[in-house]
């Protein structure tokens, strides 16, 4: 049991009756939270042994105390400034999350309720209170935040590197096409009949004594214009040829400079919401997949309703888009289908919503994966790493948007809808 000792202050004038003061004595010695009582001056007049025990001394030596003894003096000012509000209003201060600081260095979460000591006249005589030591909860509830954030932190970087890799597939398809082009040009140019010229030239060189007589008698002579003629019809077909090369070489380098300008100027994009044309979303996403969806023979099919401008971050509804191209690439892929769809819609949704919608005739989803296809790290595929559709889903939330998906079942295709508010 608390020892009793005379506290160097006033105490009410009539003492509580016998069976109350045990009552008290018994409750603050097996009281698991701890219990304080303090007078106007913020001293302890009473204390559960919980508390004594959490500063590691007898409750009797707490007496006449202040938080000052036990705590870092920014925590103890604070406390004496929280006492000094209550006991002037008279209002307590309830549930509340503190986080505490020792004297010793310790740190540690609180749960407080502070309220003010009235004695039996109803004057406020000081401050009692209740607290919880929450901190292995609030560390744990810390470390869930930080999880959480990194989480999608991860899922953020893990959009970025799908538009990054769409990107880098597509530049790679067109340099595909680059590497052809400059097969031809150099097969074109090392093929170029300039040793016949340098023969002919050599052969009439040869006969410039005589050289009319030559065209006009010689067996070899008179085959030359007609030589010159064909070279020359060659030529001009193998100019047009190579012009036609140089055309497509070209027309690929300026692809390629349009889908990393396009990319840059999303990369740059500022992260506030913007009106943004829904036609005009979708046209960049398909040129990020055009060269992914040529060379898997994968035609897109465009079915754009009149719908007004949506209000959205450029980069977050690129990454979307992008990641909804893809996975409706590989799915038409996979489905088997003779013809391979993929479908881009705009349609009006709910009053003040627009739905950019990404079909696909595939492989289908079952119904048993529809619930989770949005998990993070879940994927059906081999080399999938499950963050393209969480981090996309993400992204829809931070925009006040919505990432939905429906599917009749394997072997039906799948549909995408990302559903925006109009700006």
């Amino acid at each position: 049991m608390m020892t009793p000792s005379a506290p160097p202050f006033d105490l009410p004038e009539h003492p509580a009756p016998l069976l109350d003061r045990t009552l008290v004595e018994a409750f603050l010695e097996h009281v698991p939270d701890f219990v304080f009582f303090k007078d106007r001056a913020s001293r302890f007049v009473a204390v559960s042994r919980s508390k004594a025990r959490r500063h590691e001394v007898e409750p009797a030596d707490m007496i006449g105390r202040s938080d000052a003894s036990y705590f870092s003096p920014e925590h103890a000012a604070a406390a004496r400034a929280d006492e000094e509000r209550i006991m002037a209003t008279g209002v307590p201060a309830l549930t509340r999350l503190e986080h505490t600081r020792f004297i010793d260095g310790r740190e540690g979460w609180t749960e407080v309720s502070k309220l003010p000591l009235r004695d039996d006249t109803g004057a406020i005589v000081g401050t009692f209170g209740l607290c919880t030591d929450v901190t292995d909860t609030q560390t744990i509830k810390l470390e869930l935040d930080q999880a959480h954030r990194d989480l999608l932190n991860t899922s953020r970087l893990a959009g970025m590197a799908e538009v990054a890799t769409g990107v880098l597939h597509n530049v790679g398809n067109v340099l595909t096409s680059v590497n052809v082009s400059a097969n031809v040009l150099a097969a074109g140019l090392q093929q170029a009949r300039v040793e016949s010229l340098e023969r002919v030239s050599d052969l009439l060189q040869s006969h410039a004594s005589d050289l009319a007589d030559y065209l006009a008698n010689d067996p070899k002579g008179r085959l030359v214009p007609e030589f010159i003629t064909s070279l020359g019809q060659h030529w001009i077909e193998e100019r047009d040829r190579l012009q036609r090369e140089l055309a497509s070489l070209q027309q690929s380098i300026d692809h390629i400079k349009e889908i990393v300008g396009m990319q840059q100027s999303y990369a740059t994009a500022g992260g506030s919401p913007e009106a943004l044309d829904p036609a005009t979303l979708m046209e960049d996403a398909l040129r990020m997949n055009t060269g992914a969806l040529e060379r898997h023979q994968v035609t897109c099919v465009r079915d754009f309703q009149a719908v007004p401008p949506v209000r959205a971050e450029k980069a977050k509804v690129l990454q979307i888009l992008i990641n909804l191209i893809r996975n409706a690439k590989y799915a038409a892929q996979e489905g088997g289908q003779a013809v391979r769809t993929v479908t881009l819609r705009l349609a009006p949704g709910a009053p003040g919503r627009v739905h950019l919608i990404v079909a696909d005739n595939g492989i289908g989803i079952p119904a048993c994966n529809l619930d989770r296809i949005f998990t993070h790290g879940f994927t059906t595929r081999p080399d999938g790493h499950g963050f393209g559709l969480h981090s996309s889903l993400a992204a829809a939330h931070a925009m006040q948007g919505e990432l939905t998906v429906q599917s009749a079942g394997p072997g039906q295709g799948a549909t995408f809808t990302l559903d925006l508010p109009v700006a």
